[in-house]
């Protein structure tokens, strides 16, 4: 799996701390690892990005962003507004086929959810994740209505002939509730794929030593970690 495409059921789903987890955990295994971020919108030139973020909790990764827009929006509409060049699906596709040449690991993280638009035709992430042959890992939340969500994402990836790699929950609540508990069992039911992690609420508060300390904790062997899925719904069932 030298590439692989990482996308949110929507935005604010845990996406970036998803990828952090998923590169630290994989730096711990020994690999190389580059992050590619698609376009970044809604942060100014000097503030940090979710690549860098993603390098500030994760450790020694190749950080690259394609893009910045300053408006919290689309990137097609962030990069309309600024009088930007978009990014087309081809170039982040070029980008990460010469990452993983250089690499082991590539994770291309988009922006918001799997058909958020790029440019003014219409270029998604899929549409990347397709030149690319890479599998998709969705973020999802854990509460209600992800099943919707959910469900639609993967639906979208199958029907591009895309591989779905699995579901990661963004963000386990501290206290979930009756919702997010069943979740657990209906999320693999209606993705028809696993549940291959569940990311803990505030995970990126934590030091950068601790959160590479527990990332293997919180993901399954499929992406290099030691959670089990099965001890986990136990333990959380309604």
């Amino acid at each position: 799996m030298p590439v692989l495409v990482i996308t949110g059921t929507g935005t604010e789903v845990g996406k970036t701390v998803a990828t952090a987890a998923v590169a630290a955990v994989a730096l711990a295994a020994g690999r190389s690892v580059a992050v590619l971020k698609a376009a970044q919108t809604g942060v100014r030139p000097d503030e940090r990005g979710d690549a860098d973020e993603v390098a500030r909790l994760a450790g020694a990764v190749t950080a690259v962003e394609l893009a910045r827009y300053p408006d919290p929006l689309a990137p097609a509409t962030a990069a309309r507004r600024a009088g930007c060049v978009p990014v087309h699906p081809h170039d982040i596709a070029e980008a990460a086929a010469k990452l993983a040449a250089e690499h082991d690991l590539v994770l291309v993280e988009g922006a918001g959810g799997l058909l958020v638009r790029f440019d003014p035709a219409g270029g998604t992430l899929a549409d990347a994740a397709g030149m690319l042959a890479a599998p998709v890992l969705v973020v999802a939340t854990a509460g209600l209505g992800t099943l919707n969500t959910t469900e639609l994402t993967a639906r979208e990836i199958r029907s591009r002939q895309l591989e779905l790699a699995g579901i990661v929950i963004g963000s386990w609540p501290k206290a979930p509730d009756l919702a997010s508990r069943c979740n657990l069992a209906d999320l693999p039911i209606v993705a028809d794929a696993p549940l291959l992690g569940a990311l803990p609420a505030g995970a990126a508060a934590l030091e950068p030593a601790d959160f590479r300390a527990a990332a293997p904790t919180w993901l399954a062997p499929r992406l290099e970690g030691m959670w089990d899925a099965e001890a986990f719904r136990v333990r959380e069932a309604p």
